[in-house]
């Protein structure tokens, strides 16, 4: 586990790179002219390659261990960032969407995969994705907040290198120091099964109950983000509250989420990965229950802060349930599964939200995904492996 800070440290430069361009790129296309459609679709670009690809990036990650997959993603990435500073258009920044995306979700099944191979026992691995996790949020804001600094600082419009040219040139180097700080880890690979001719087939993890449980749960709370993500903005809106006031409620339920992934490692030294994945969907359903009653700002803050402290628990132990349930030489390819239907759902659920939310309005959309969150916390309960999965560790 000495190695855990360089690996988060380079999780968390990588990371933010592809932060950073999702921020930078719908700001320029809006810029140039595009329509709001036009830009959603640019977004949806980012999570659409790590839904095709996410697989075959697990399976790749289970073949090569760390450090191959690791230098491809860094390459990828670097590249991506600076073809749009190169030549700043629209089908360019599409193109880096979908090169930033899918090196970061390869990257991140490496790290995870990684990590997991790390630890020597269920507390450890509850310990180490729980900090583990604490790099995206660093990501999120390091990446934006860099991005935007150069944009409106760095040259003016005419000028030949424009502030978004100069943003992208600085995502473009952040991958490079992911390369730095990891380059130095050993490789941990995982165990040869002997016999094992035949090809391997997804549908193999996903007939295991106890994947099906856990690609159930992780999905019902993956889109508690997305919904909240979406229909914020939307209640806000019909409210009349300004774009400060929506950015500070969904602001709060970032830095809840970051503020309790601090806490988690000593919290999860005395709860097991199925207590408190069941206790974050039964809060998670309240709180949608309620969300949408709150009269004003601050009481929406509020909700936005608990919702932030429940949700941020429940990856790092879905993280840690799902190496000790996935035999060691798969866990890639597990974790590509897991990664391939969030984004999936990402790019699914708001177009199925916004229609929900046109016809109905957007307190059933709470309403009902929350019900549905607090009806699936019967499936985190039966997360428990036995001591034969634990085993395959």
């Amino acid at each position: 586990m000495k190695t855990l800070p360089q690996l988060i440290t380079g999780q968390i430069f990588l990371h933010a790179c592809m932060a950073g361009m999702r921020m930078a790129t719908p700001l320029l296309a809006l810029k140039q002219g595009y329509s709001p459609l036009a830009v959603g679709a640019l977004l949806a670009l980012f999570a659409l390659t790590q839904v095709f690809f996410a697989l075959p990036a697990g399976r790749f990650v289970d073949r090569e261990g760390l450090k191959k997959p690791l230098l491809i993603s860094v390459a990828v990435s670097s590249v991506g960032a600076s073809l749009s500073a190169i030549w700043p258009i629209f089908p360019v920044l599409c193109l880096s969407a979908l090169a930033t995306g899918g090196a970061t979700g390869m990257a991140v099944i490496a790290l995870q995969r990684h990590v997991g191979r790390m630890a020597q026992n269920p507390e450890q691995l509850r310990v180490a994705f729980s900090w583990l996790s604490i790099g995206p949020a660093v990501s999120n804001f390091l990446g934006p907040v860099l991005a935007g600094l150069l944009i409106d600082y760095a040259g003016s419009e005419p000028a030949h290198v424009t502030g978004f040219q100069w943003a992208f040139l600085l995502l473009a180097a952040l991958p490079l120091s992911t390369w730095f700080w990891v380059r130095s880890v050993p490789e941990l690979h995982a165990p040869r099964v002997t016999g094992e001719l035949a090809p391997r087939r997804a549908m193999d993890l996903l007939a295991e109950p106890m994947m099906q449980r856990l690609l159930g749960v992780n999905w019902l709370l993956s889109s508690c983000w997305d919904v909240h993500t979406f229909v914020v903005p939307v209640l806000g809106h019909e409210r009349g509250y300004s774009a400060s006031v929506v950015g500070t409620i969904l602001g709060a339920f970032a830095v809840a989420a970051a503020l309790i992934r601090v806490c988690l490692p000593f919290i999860s030294r005395r709860v097991k990965e199925h207590q408190i994945i069941t206790g974050s969907m039964g809060c998670t359903a309240l709180l949608f229950a309620i969300y949408p009653l709150m009269p004003t700002p601050w009481a929406m803050g509020l909700c936005s802060v608990f919702l932030g402290l429940v949700l941020g628990t429940a990856q790092p132990m879905i993280m840690s349930t799902l190496h000790q349930i996935t035999p060691a030489n798969r866990q890639g390819e597990a974790l590509g599964l897991r990664l391939m239907s969030i984004n999936a759902s990402s790019v699914l659920m708001p177009m199925l939200f916004g229609a929900a939310g046109a016809v109905a309005g957007v307190a059933p959309v709470f309403w009902v995904v929350g019900s549905a969150v607090g009806w699936g916390a019967q499936w985190a309960w039966r997360l428990r492996p036995t001591g034969a999965q634990t085993g395959r560790h």
